[in-house]
C-alpha cells in the first residue's frame, strides 16, 4: 500500500460504520465510505462534535448537515502545495488526500529527471496532480470535461504561488483530445489518468471501465515521447484489481519502452486505530 502520510493539514480522525472523520485544516467532517465496513470502536462525543456530517440517501445522492459555521472555502497545504476545500452536493470537497502520495513520487521523478518534462494529466479534477507536477518544473497540459473543475484547478494552481509556470487548462472530452493531439503529433513525457468508472462522451458515446480502459491506455501510446518518464492510472472502480493496472501498462507502456511497473493500493493512517483506510488502486510505469 502507498500510503499519504506526510500531511500535517489533512487527517483521518477515526473510521467506522461506513464512515470517516476527518479533519481538514481546522473543520471537520463526518462522511461515508463504502471501505469502512468495521464497527466505530469507541463513538465518543468527537463523532458528534463536527462541524459538517454527509448524509447519504436511501434514494441515491445525499446532503450536508451543518452543524457549526464553515468557510464558504478555505485551504490546506501539503508541503509548498495549497488547495481549496470546499464541500460539494457529491459528498467530495474537491480533493482526494490519498493522492499526495503520487504527487510526491511525481515530483521526485521530474526533479531528478533533470531535463525538461512536459506532462499530460486526463480526468484532471481540481488540478492535485497538476500542481504537483508544475512545482517540480514541468510544463502541464490539464483536460478535464468539466469547466467547474478545470477552473478550481487554475485557483488552486495560483494559490500555490504557481500562476506564472507553464500550465495549460483545457475544457474537453478526454477521449477527443487524445485524438487531436495524435493528429497534431503532440508528444509527451508523462501521462497521467484517473477516469471515471462509467461515462459518457458530447456525442453519446460510452465509457466503461473495465471494457475502454485498456484501448485508450493503448491509444495514449502514440502521444507518449520517445523517452517517456512515466505513466500513472489512478482508479476507484470497486472490483479492479491493482493486478489489471499492473498487465494493462505491461502489455502497452512497459512493452514499448521496457523500464518497470509498480501497483497496489492508495491509503491513509488513521489515526485513533493506528490502521490504514484503503482509497483506491494505482499502477506506475517509469523508466
Amino acid at each position: 500500500m502507498y500510503v499519504a502520510n506526510e500531511w500535517n493539514d489533512y487527517e483521518v480522525i477515526d473510521t467506522g460504520n461506513g464512515e470517516k472523520l476527518e479533519r481538514w485544516g481546522d473543520v471537520i467532517l463526518r462522511r461515508p465510505d463504502p471501505q469502512i465496513i468495521w464497527p466505530i470502536a469507541k463513538e465518543d462525543k468527537s463523532w458528534r462534535d463536527v462541524h459538517g456530517h454527509y448524509h447519504r440517501s436511501s434514494s441515491g445522492g445525499g446532503n450536508w448537515e451543518m452543524k457549526k459555521p464553515i468557510p464558504e472555502r478555505w485551504t490546506v497545504s501539503f508541503d509548498q502545495l495549497k488547495f481549496y476545500i470546499k464541500p460539494t452536493n457529491f459528498k467530495h470537497t474537491g480533493l482526494f488526500p490519498e493522492q499526495a502520495a503520487n504527487w510526491r513520487w511525481m515530483m521526485d521523478k521530474i526533479s531528478v529527471a533533470k531535463r525538461p518534462i512536459s506532462v499530460l494529466n486526463l480526468f484532471a479534477y481540481t488540478g492535485g496532480a497538476s500542481v504537483a507536477c508544475a512545482s517540480a518544473g514541468a510544463s502541464v497540459v490539464h483536460v478535464d470535461a468539466a469547466k467547474g473543475m478545470v477552473q478550481w484547478a487554475k485557483e488552486n494552481l495560483a494559490l500555490s504561488g504557481l500562476a506564472d509556470r507553464h500550465v495549460r487548462f483545457i475544457t474537453d472530452d478526454v477521449f477527443k483530445f487524445v485524438q487531436r493531439e495524435q493528429r497534431r503529433g503532440n508528444r509527451y513525457d508523462a501521462i497521467i489518468m484517473d477516469p471515471p468508472s462509467y461515462g459518457r462522451g458530447p456525442s453519446g458515446e460510452t465509457w466503461k471501465l473495465e471494457q475502454s480502459l485498456y484501448p485508450f491506455v493503448e491509444s495514449c501510446l502514440s502521444i507518449l515521447s520517445d523517452k517517456p518518464l512515466f505513466f500513472l492510472i489512478n482508479s476507484y472502480t470497486t472490483g479492479i484489481s491493482p493486478t489489471v493496472l499492473n498487465n494493462i501498462l505491461s502489455m502497452t507502456v512497459k512493452q514499448r519502452f521496457g523500464g518497470r511497473i509498480s501497483a497496489g493500493e492508495l491509503g491513509l493512517p488513521i489515526t485513533k486505530s493506528g490502521m490504514n483506510l484503503p482509497c483506491g488502486i494505482l499502477g506506475r510505469w517509469e523508466e
